[in-house]
């Protein structure tokens, strides 16, 4: 098989989808593939195997696996690889597929900043549920700063919106004030079927309700600040906004003039979050950041790095039409 007949694969592997794409050289698409989420870190071992092969099985139903020549799988949660027991569940089920190259299992901030630009350097961020930023170094992972965690920080995440929210509703009971815009709606989500009035009593029944959940829940509430437009929520978004270029700028020496590349399901075009973001860090002169494309579509042309001689033109071709 000559070089410009080699396919190469992409996997996209996130807490809510699992997403593969199989190309060739010439970045035109010869299967996609799609599952539910693949995270190591937020479903089991077993579960998160079966997700990513079978979004891989679905795009490489079309093609000979043996014509595919590099695989990239950006993983959220790949740090578990480490741990022996999901690595032989992986390469069991991997070695089903009848895949012949080799496959690197790299960060999804890799990929994300390979979604957006071509470049071999910058920084990434990435605010969806969590939020981290990361420093990329010839296509690699080097730094990272923030992704810390609910319990530790991931400022200006959906986590922390909607734990926002609801500290605002319950500062809002602590004054004694009734529940208005952003904060209505926060009591109407958490408490649908409360009858109580009283700012005490709602306060009480809104502490139960968050901390009868699953803490990451407070995610869910994020889209009642980013489609509210009430000062609370304003400021809210501003302070995310904030924390995110920090987080951003601490991965960046001064001076840097290397591409920021945004990602995540809060930084697209249109969020509140994502143009906040945008905008404060034109102002502190970071320039205008990049919107990463398919995570699927970035894998792959860092899967087909050493196999092209045109890594800019594919990388147009795949990733700016995928």
């Amino acid at each position: 098989m000559h070089c410009d007949e080699a396919l190469v694969l992409g996997l996209d592997i996130g807490g809510t989808s699992s997403r593969a794409l199989v190309c060739d050289l010439s970045g035109r698409t010869r299967g996609t593939g799609e599952a539910a989420g693949g995270n190591p870190n937020s479903h089991p071992a077993d579960q998160a195997v079966r997700q990513i092969t079978a979004a891989t099985r679905s795009a490489l139903a079309q093609v000979d696996p043996a014509a595919v020549r590099g695989c990239v799988v950006g993983m959220a949660g790949v740090s578990k690889m480490a741990d022996p027991r999901f690595a032989e569940q992986f390469h069991r089920g991997w070695a089903e597929l009848g895949l012949t190259c080799p496959v690197r299992t790299t960060s999804d901030c890799e990929v994300a900043f390979a979604a957006g630009t071509s470049q071999p350097c910058g920084t990434v961020l990435i605010a969806g549920t969590g939020a981290i930023a990361a420093r990329i170094e010839r296509h690699r992972l080097t730094t990272t700063a923030g992704g810390h965690g609910w319990l530790l920080g991931d400022e200006g995440s959906a986590f922390w919106l909607g734990r926002e929210a609801v500290r605002a509703a319950l500062a809002a009971c602590d004054r004694g004030e009734p529940l208005r815009g952003l904060t209505g709606a926060v009591r109407a989500r958490l408490l649908p079927d409360a009858v109580a009035d009283s700012p005490a009593d709602v306060r009480k029944q809104l502490i139960s309700a968050v901390h009868a959940a699953p803490p990451i829940r407070l995610a869910e509430l994020a889209p009642l600040v980013t489609t509210s437009s009430d000062d609370t929520a304003v400021d809210i978004v501003r302070r995310a906004a904030e924390a995110l270029a920090d987080t951003t700028a601490r991965t960046r020496p001064p001076g840097d003039a290397s591409p920021i590349v945004l990602a995540g399901s809060l930084l697209a075009p249109g969020n509140p979050v994502g143009d906040a973001v945008r905008a404060e860090l034109v102002e502190r002169g970071l320039g205008a950041p990049h919107t990463a494309g398919s995570g699927a579509a970035g894998a792959a042309w860092l899967a087909a790095l050493d196999l092209t001689s045109d890594p800019a033109g594919l990388h147009e071709r795949l990733v700016a039409t995928t």
